[in-house]
């Protein structure tokens, strides 16, 4: 009876634990939102921490999504190409292309790079300010951490999502053409090869892969943001980091799942 009693008790703290942090996960993005369309919200300090974030995030990234999308170029975009002219449905090339790398690979392998490269960072200086007590103090100095940190990263890290997802959907379709051409599975000049693919895009799929992208890259920020600054005392970085990471790739999941039930 003891030990049932324990069971429950430790489910009850872990379903608290988590629907905690998913409340004041979408609080905060709420609240971000609505600070980011109040022009005094935007002080020189929230402003360059914009703009350093926004660089970090996108050109850190940069080399890491181009080496991503040529892998991913090689291996989905050139084996589709090859094998459905082999099967003789080459028609629908495009339209596969468009809806499993464009919509769904893409936001989810870029959702990752961004979470590891810029959201482990923020998790790791927001984390080592609040465990030091740094955060407690400026604080006290009257800086308000959600203006100067939450607000500036998160938004960022959108922006970026956004950029790094046009990027690598456009170097994974070229290198994709260019190891087709090389190999002589594809004669058409590569305009016409694009054409194929963005025509075959419906029209519903110019709404949901923007917004995969520009939603997750904002979770990601206000997860790593939020965890970092939830810190206690008993925490250190071995601990946040993977907990960070986990709540990260839960977000990119759920958002791509949501996505894909509600728009298709």
């Amino acid at each position: 009876m003891n030990m049932f009693r324990t069971v429950l008790a430790g489910a009850g703290r872990f379903s608290r634990a988590q629907g905690r942090f998913t409340l004041m996960a979408f609080g905060t993005g709420w609240g971000v939102l609505r600070e980011a369309l109040i022009p005094s919200s935007w002080r020189r300090t929230v402003r360059i921490e914009f703009w350093k974030t926004l660089k970090q995030a996108t050109k850190g990234a940069l080399v890491s999504v181009f080496v991503t999308a040529a892998l991913t170029g090689f291996g989905i975009v050139a084996q589709a190409v090859y094998w459905l002219g082999f099967a003789g449905i080459a028609q629908l090339t495009g339209s596969i292309l468009s809806t499993v790398l464009v919509r769904e690979i893409a936001p989810v392998l870029v959702g990752v790079i961004l979470l590891g490269r810029s959201g482990m960072l923020t998790l790791t200086e927001l984390g080592t300010l609040t465990i030091g007590g740094e955060m407690r103090v400026l604080t006290g100095m009257g800086v308000d951490p959600f203006l100067v940190f939450i607000l500036p990263r998160s938004l960022a890290m959108m922006v970026s999502g956004f950029t790094l997802g046009m990027v690598f959907s456009i170097t994974a379709l070229l290198f994709g053409y260019i190891v087709c051409r090389v190999e002589g599975v594809l004669s058409m000049p590569v305009w016409t090869f694009f054409d194929q693919v963005v025509s075959s895009v419906h029209a519903v799929d110019y709404i949901s892969i923007p917004g995969r992208l520009i939603i997750s890259g904002f979770a990601i920020g206000i997860t790593s943001c939020l965890t970092g600054m939830d810190a206690t005392a008993d925490d250190d970085l071995a601990s946040l980091l993977p907990r960070g990471f986990a709540r990260g790739m839960l977000a990119v999941m759920g958002i791509n799942v949501l996505f894909t039930v509600l728009v298709g």
